[in-house]
C-alpha cells in the first residue's frame, strides 16, 4: 500500500531555478512534485530527493525541484506532490497518488502554490511557539487568516493596491520547545513512536540510572512529569540539570518547566512532526498514564485543554507552512535552555556523556526538521549518511560520531540571496567564550563568525539580518542581566545579549559602523516573548575609517532597524512587562547619565510605539506575528504586529519623538 504524508509539504528555499520542499510520509514511499503555471499548464521540471528513514513507518524527504527555465515573478505558482510505492515502475500517468487535500488550499485554488518575489516587498516573522500555552491563540493561525485575506484581495496576482504577497517567512527561533514540554504532548510523542516502530536507542550513557534503552526509559516511574530526577550529577554534588535543563527557579523571569525533557532521538522526531501537522494527531491517546501521581492531574488537565486548541490550529498551520517560503534557525529551547549560554555550562553539559547524547540529539532533529531545507548544499551526503546509520540504530558509535560532528558544524548559519538579502545567524554554536570567567555569558558570535559576518554585508547596499536574541534590546533588562552576571549566575535571568560580552559588542557595532556597511539594516529577532521596534542611527561624528570628519553630519552611517517579534504562541508575564517598560523609559531617558554606561551610547536607538497601548508603552505584549513592508531601498515602510486575536498594531514613530530606549 502507498505511503501517506504524515506531515508537509513544507515549502523551504524557492529561487530563480530551483524550488526545496519537505515532507514526511509514514512509511516508504517515491516522492514527485510537479509545478503548474498559472494557466494551469504543467512547467516541465526534474525531481530529486533524498530520503532518510526511521523505523518502518517514517520517511523524511527533502525534494528538490529544478527548472529550465526562471520562475515567473510575482504570480502564482502551484505544485502537487505525487507519492508512489518504492520499487514500482510507475509512469507520470499510472501509479502515482495525487496528495492534496481540500484543507491544504486557499479557497478559489485547486492546490498549493507561492509567488516567486526574490524582490522582498513583505516578509512575516516570529518565534517563540509553544504548544501549551495556554488562551493566546497562535501567531501561524494568524499568518494563515493574512494570507487568505491577500489572496481574495488579489495580491498574488501583482495587485499594487493591496499589501505585497510576502517572499518569505522567517522562524527565527524556538520552533520545538524541546526542553518544556507538556505531559499529554510526551504521552503523544511515544504513542507516535510506537506507532512509527521508531527504534529504541541504547541509554547506556545514562550511567548508573538502570536505563539500558528507551523502553526503560518509557517505563521508568520518573518518566512523565518527574525526569529531573533521572538526569545526572556533576563532582560536588551539583545537578546538572540546574546548568543544563533550566531547574533553578528564576527570581526575574520566569523559568521553563523541564520535567518532561525530550531525551532520545525518537522523541524529538515525534515532536518535530507534531508541531507543524495535523494527521499524526490522529487517534492518538494522551490521557494520563495510571501510574501518573496525583499531584501531576490538575497540571495534566491544564495542559490538555491548551494542546486541544494547539491541534485545531495545525490545518491553518500546515497550509501557511505550504505557501511560502520558510526560513528557520535554532535558539535555545529548539535544544534546551540557556544552551552554550557560558563556557561553564558548556563544560558541564558537554563533560557528561548522558547530557551530551541529549543536547545532541535535539542538534540530530533540528537538521531533519528545520536546518536541512534552509541551505541543503550544507549538509553534504557523507553526513547524511552518518544520519541514515544513526536513525537505524540510535545509541551506537555512530550516533556518538555524528553528534560530534554536528557540535562542531560551522554551517548553520546562511544566505538567501533575496533583494535584499536573507542572512541568517548562528548565535548558538559560535560562541565567543569569556577569558574572565567561566560563568560569564558568552558572546552570541565569535570573533570568525563576525568577521565572516563582516564579509558577507561587505558592500551590499542592504541586509535583512536574522539574530535570534535583538542585538538592540531593552537597556534595563540587560542591566538587570549585567548585574546578576556580576555576581557569576547568569543562568538566573537568562543572561544572553549582544552586550553581555565587551569583545563580541564592540566588535558587532563596529561592523555597523564601518563605512562599507550596508546604508539599510533590518535586524529580525525574537526570543524574549514580547514585541517591539527600535530605530537605530550612528549619532553625528566621523564614521570608522572615514578619513575626513567633516563628513560625520552628512555621513551619518546605516540606518538601522532593529524589529523584534515574540512570541508566535508564548508571551512574557504581563505586569512584569509593564513594570520593566515603565522603569527603562524612566532610568534611561534622553539625559540620564546612565547611558553613558551602555555600550551603544554612540548610537541613537529610539523605540517606536505600539498603536493602540497605554500612553507611554513601548513592549508589545500577546502572541502575533510580525508583518515587514519593504520600499525599493529595502527600507521599512511598514512594521506591524499580526495579533492572534485579530488585532493589527502598527509601531508608529512620531515626529516629535525624543525618547531614548
Amino acid at each position: 500500500m502507498t505511503a501517506t504524508l504524515l506531515a508537509g509539504p513544507l515549502l523551504r528555499r524557492v529561487q530563480a531555478r530551483q524550488v526545496a520542499l519537505w515532507l514526511a510520509t509514514d512509511g516508504p514511499a517515491r516522492v514527485r512534485v510537479t509545478l503548474h503555471d498559472a494557466d494551469g499548464q504543467e512547467r516541465p521540471s526534474r525531481t530529486t530527493v533524498r530520503t532518510l528513514r526511521a523505523g518502518h513507518g517514517l520517511a523524511i524527504h527533502l525534494v528538490t525541484v529544478a527548472t529550465d527555465a526562471d520562475l515567473p515573478m510575482g504570480v502564482w505558482t502551484s505544485y502537487r506532490v505525487w507519492l508512489a510505492d518504492v520499487g514500482g515502475e510507475s509512469t507520470v500517468d499510472e501509479g502515482w497518488a495525487d496528495t492534496t487535500d481540500a484543507a491544504l488550499c486557499y479557497p478559489g485554488h485547486s492546490a498549493p502554490g507561492f509567488v516567486f518575489a526574490p524582490q522582498v516587498r513583505a516578509l512575516l516573522h516570529g518565534s517563540c511557539r509553544k504548544p501549551h500555552h495556554a488562551g493566546d491563540g497562535d501567531g501561524l493561525v494568524r499568518a494563515d487568516s493574512h494570507l487568505q485575506q491577500l489572496l481574495q484581495a488579489g495580491a498574488a496576482g501583482g495587485n499594487p493596491a493591496v499589501d505585497p504577497w510576502p517572499s518569505a517567512l522567517a522562524l527565527t527561533g524556538d520552533q520545538l520547545y524541546c526542553d518544556d514540554v507538556a505531559g499529554p504532548m510526551l504521552r503523544a510523542i511515544h504513542a507516535l513512536g510506537e506507532r512509527l516502530g521508531l527504534p529504541d536507542e541504547d541509554l547506556a550513557c545514562a550511567e548508573g540510572l538502570a536505563l539500558p534503552d528507551a523502553a526503560a526509559l518509557r517505563a521508568h516511574p520518573a518518566t512523565y512529569c518527574e525526569r529531573m530526577r533521572l538526569l545526572p550529577k556533576t563532582v560536588g554534588s551539583h545537578h546538572l540539570a540546574d546548568l543544563v535543563f533550566g531547574g533553578v527557579r528564576k527570581p526575574v523571569f520566569t523559568s521553563d518547566n523541564a520535567q518532561n525533557h525530550l531525551i532520545t532521538l525518537a522523541e524529538v522526531l515525534a515532536m518535530q512532526l507534531l508541531v507543524w501537522s495535523p494527521q499524526p494527531w490522529a487517534g492518538l491517546d494522551t490521557r494520563p498514564p495510571a501510574t501518573l501521581a496525583r499531584r501531576h492531574h490538575a497540571r495534566w488537565a491544564r495542559e490538555q485543554a491548551a494542546l486541544d486548541e494547539f491541534v485545531q490550529g495545525l490545518p491553518a498551520v500546515r497550509r501557511v507552512l505550504a505557501h511560502l517560503p520558510t526560513a528557520m534557525v535554532f535558539d535555545d529551547h529548539d535544544v534546551s535552555d540557556d544552551w552554550n549560554l557560558s563556557r561553564e555550562w558548556e563544560q558541564a553539559a558537554y563533560g557528561h556523556p548522558f547530557s551530551r547524547r541529549v543536547i545532541g540529539n535535539a542538534l540530530v532533529g533540528y537538521l531533519l526538521g528545520q536546518g536541512w531545507g534552509n541551505a541543503p548544499e550544507a549538509f553534504d551526503s557523507a553526513l547524511l549518511d552518518r544520519v541514515q546509520a544513526t536513525l537505524q540504530t540510535p545509541g551506537g558509535a555512530d550516533h556518538d560520531r555524528l553528534i560530534e560532528d554536528l557540535l562542531h558544524h560551522r554551517h548553520w548559519h546562511y544566505r538567501w540571496d533575496t533583494t535584499p538579502p536573507l542572512v541568517v545567524l548562528d548565535s548558538r554554536t559560535q560562541r565567543w567564550r569569556s577569558e574572565t570567567s567561566p560563568r560569564q555569558p558568552s558572546g552570541l558570535l565569535d570573533w570568525e563568525g563576525l568577521t565572516d559576518l563582516q564579509q558577507t554585508l561587505r558592500g551590499l547596499p542592504a541586509v535583512l539580518l536574522v539574530a535570534s536574541a535583538p542585538v538592540f534590546g531593552v537597556k534595563l533588562i540587560e542591566a538587570v542581566q549585567r548585574l546578576f552576571s556580576f555576581f557569576g549566575r547568569p543562568l538566573m535571568v537568562d543572561a544572553e545579549n549582544w552586550m553581555a560580552h565587551p569583545d563580541a559588542a564592540s566588535t558587532m557595532l563596529n561592523i555597523f559602523r564601518h563605512p562599507q556597511t550596508p546604508r539599510t539594516v533590518v535586524i529580525l529577532s525574537g526570543d524574549v516573548h514580547y514585541s517591539f521596534v527600535y530605530d537605530v542611527v550612528l549619532r553625528a561624528r566621523a564614521r570608522l575609517g572615514q578619513a575626513d570628519p567633516s563628513q560625520a553630519s552628512t555621513d551619518p552611517g546605516p540606518r538601522i532597524w532593529q524589529v523584534c517579534s515574540s512570541g508566535l504562541r508564548n508571551r512574557f508575564p504581563r505586569r512584569l512587562l509593564a513594570v520593566l517598560d515603565h522603569g527603562n523609559r524612566w532610568l534611561y531617558s534622553p539625559r540620564s547619565p546612565l547611558n553613558r554606561f551602555t555600550r551603544r551610547w554612540r548610537m541613537r536607538v529610539t523605540p517606536r510605539k505600539p498603536e493602540g497601548t497605554p500612553h507611554g508603552r513601548r513592549l508589545l505584549d500577546g502572541c502575533g506575528i510580525g508583518l515587514l513592508v519593504l520600499d525599493d531601498e529595502g527600507r521599512p515602510t511598514q512594521l506591524r504586529q499580526l495579533m492572534a486575536d485579530g488585532r493589527d498594531v502598527a509601531f508608529v514613530r512620531r515626529e516629535d519623538e525624543t525618547h531614548e530606549a
